[in-house]
């Protein structure tokens, strides 16, 4: 399987417990792994076999800005779903971080993983 990969996409957000972090958007950064086949895609040189990563991107950047979570785990869950159900993506790896969380650390956040990394994607058939 081959991986269709997004690193260090940047999104404002509104996101925290607190008080004032419902008042502010702060930054958020995502890393994404997608299990694909490419072969199809490779083999014609056309995007309708290939899954869009500028789309993808485009999408999560507007989900993402327009919502307001409490946790960033519930935010990660709401990411791998939109990707599952609005792309067909059966595999993924999420790295969510939040670096404006805690002044002495780079970032804190959270990685997940969903679906059957050897499923065949769905927009693919």
């Amino acid at each position: 399987m081959d991986i269709l990969y997004i690193r260090n996409l940047k999104v404002d957000a509104v996101v925290g417990i607190f008080s004032w972090e419902k008042r502010i958007r702060q930054p958020l950064h995502l890393d994404l792994e997608i299990a694909i086949d490419i072969r199809k895609a490779a083999a014609t040189d056309d995007i309708q076999y290939a899954l869009d990563y500028k789309t993808v991107s485009t999408r999560l950047t507007q989900f993402i800005s327009q919502s307001e979570w409490h946790l960033i785990e519930t935010l990660a869950e709401k990411i791998a779903v939109l990707l599952m159900e609005e792309f067909g993506v059966t595999w993924l790896r999420l790295k969510l971080s939040k670096p404006a969380a805690l002044p002495a650390a780079d970032s804190v956040g959270l990685m997940i993983e969903r679906g059957d990394k050897n499923a065949p994607c769905l927009f693919m058939e």
